[in-house]
């Protein structure tokens, strides 16, 4: 250098931001990507309290925002899972013909105006000027980012795809092929064809009346036959393509149309099913009625023929693309027990689901559709943990207790697995608040209750002290890797908890408290690169019972999954928890 002066060259690093979307739809979501890494991802219902959110994300678009270190100046792309473009022309046909009503077709226009007005949404919600929110707002439409929050997340070259769920952007489901960072779409079933339109109307008739309540439909089908199958034939019929239609005498929403609203932005869905449903399946049940032997029959003939649906669009795409990898995602994907039999009833060998395949998950697809597809980047490494929310450290939680004059102990690791492992077998509950809140329906070791899952009580002792909830509904076993294949009768990679297999005949008496009605369990793997604390966790148990694994059920009573240490403690408080575990501090009662 000249004058023997050096030179400081100072550089600033460009990254690209892409705030992604999912909202006036129900688990309104955000999420955010640095550079085609995801930084955060949290539904909205988490903050606000109220399950399945369905307003704009404003409370998550903060916290990405917040985890990101930026502010929405520094954003270059606003994703919004939703395109109001996507099949007008169908759209207006099917008004036209079907004389929707004035109501629905106001809400719908009402709906896709607040869609267009994402800037001034955010310029509400943040305190700035539009102006100052510089990003390129790029409307991705709905079924492609399902396809591309499951693809692009996954391991796989080259995969087949199916989004499969109620509607988006007039669609319910769609099949496609995805290779390097491109996804070709095949075909697609619109308006007002659907398999998640049948499941929730038979959902709905059953007497589950709350939005999301398929799960429990699912979780009661073990406890009856399969005998109405060839009577759903004629609601839901296959076709030779590889995909199906609905026999619309059955539903009310063709004419009607679907008529959801969300005061105080918790998803409301009216009656879908009609008059001659009730003709030909009898009377609907009442939500206080008893619950029959029919009901249970009508819910597994319901659960069988939905997952022979599945089956047959998946073997038709395996067949049309010669693929042996093969990606779900949408609100049907949330079906665990037909996600379990897709490798065992079809020609696939390898499946991968995201953490949150049903709606919340296309705030960070519609992201990667765009850092891909549209925009041609490269692929980053595969997702399998789900630790994109919240997060407290411990001097976070002990200034916290200090101000609510609650007493503690802080432990160190070693001390904190001895404590917890002692308490489950002490016929203990225990809520385990650890890292950052996954990302999905699903709480994965992270946000749970945990309890010793050889206790043939343990479903009672949970409810009287927590849940309060069906008795026909199952909780889940979290296990060690590497000793699946000693408990289930297969073996997969399952980090999210999104399939349900069959429990070994002389492993179910030893694990009472997970084996659901049928023999099964929906298990989550755990490893110890993606979930370290809630691996060493589950050792520490196996070390003193020689059973690698805990009994996981979601850390709330009737509400979201707690997001904080406050609601963590106000959980605790008002029921009869037996522990909780903040971090590394516990409180005992």
């Amino acid at each position: 250098m000249s004058g023997g002066h050096n030179l400081v060259l100072r550089i600033k690093i460009f990254h690209m931001y892409i705030l992604g979307l999912n909202a006036y739809h129900g688990d309104s979501s955000a999420s955010i990507m640095r550079d085609g890494e995801v930084i955060a991802a949290s539904e909205e219902e988490r903050f606000r309290r109220i399950k399945h959110w369905a307003g704009f994300p404003s409370e998550a678009v903060k916290f990405c925002l917040k985890e990101a270190g930026i502010s929405i100046r520094d954003v270059d792309y606003i994703t919004i899972s939703r395109d109001p473009s996507a099949n007008i022309h169908k759209k207006l046909i099917h008004a036209a013909k079907n004389l929707i009503s004035a109501k629905s077709l106001i809400d719908r226009l009402a709906n896709t105006k607040k869609v267009a007005n994402v800037k001034e949404e955010l310029s509400q919600a943040l305190g700035v000027q539009v102006s100052d929110i510089k990003a390129e707002v790029k409307n991705i439409e709905h079924h492609r980012s399902h396809m591309a929050s499951a693809f692009f997340a996954s391991p796989f070259e080259d995969a087949a795809i199916l989004s499969i769920d109620g509607f988006g952007d007039f669609t319910s489901t769609m099949i496609g092929v995805g290779k390097g960072n491109q996804i070709d779409i095949l075909d697609s079933v619109i308006y007002p064809h659907s398999v998640g339109i049948f499941y929730t109307s038979f959902t709905q008739f059953l007497g589950f009346d709350k939005y999301g309540d398929e799960y429990k439909v699912m979780g009661l089908a073990p406890y009856g036959s399969p005998t109405m199958v060839d009577q759903l034939r004629d609601v839901l019929i296959f076709k030779e393509n590889g995909l199906f239609e609905l026999n619309l005498k059955y539903f009310r929403h063709a004419k009607e149309g679907v008529q959801m609203s969300w005061e105080g932005g918790e998803p409301n869905i009216g009656a879908i099913f009609s008059d001659y449903m009730c003709q030909k399946f009898g009377p609907a049940r009442n939500k206080n009625e008893e619950l029959t032997q029919y009901h249970k029959d009508l819910a597994a003939s319901v659960q069988r023929i939905t997952e022979e649906l599945i089956f047959h669009i998946l073997e038709h795409l395996q067949k049309r693309t010669g693929l042996k990898n093969v990606c779900i995602a949408g609100g049907v994907a949330q079906n665990s027990v037909a996600n379990g039999k897709v490798l065992s009833n079809t020609s696939f060998n390898s499946l991968y689901i995201p953490s949150a395949g049903h709606d919340a998950g296309t705030a960070l697809g519609s992201s990667l559709y765009l850092y891909n597809q549209i925009l041609g980047q490269p692929r980053l490494k595969p997702i399998y943990h789900a630790s994109t929310g919240s997060r407290f450290n411990n001097d976070e939680i002990e200034a916290f207790l200090k101000d609510q004059n609650i007493a503690y102990t802080r432990l160190s690791d070693e001390e904190l697995y001895e404590r917890v492992t002692n308490k489950l077998l002490d016929a203990g509950v225990v809520g385990w608040f650890q890292g950052r809140a996954e990302f999905g329906p699903r709480a994965l070791g992270h946000r749970s209750i945990i309890v010793d899952p050889r206790r043939s009580d343990a479903k009672e002792l949970l409810n009287a002290k927590i849940k309060r909830r069906e008795s026909f509904r199952p909780f889940a076993p979290s296990i060690l890797k590497e000793y699946v294949q000693d408990y289930f009768e297969q073996v997969d990679n399952v980090p999210f908890m999104e399939k349900v297999f069959p429990i070994k005949l002389n492993k179910q008496h030893e694990i009472p408290a997970v084996t659901h009605v049928d023999g099964t369990g929906r298990l989550q793997t755990v490893d110890e690169e993606h979930n370290p604390r809630y691996y060493r966790l589950i050792s520490a148990f196996n070390k003193k019972t020689n059973v690698p694994i805990l009994l996981n059920t979601s850390f709330n009573e009737n509400e979201p999954i707690v997001n904080t240490p406050a609601e963590a403690l106000n959980c605790f408080l008002r029921t009869k928890m037996d522990m909780l575990v903040l971090e590394n501090i516990i409180i005992e009662r």
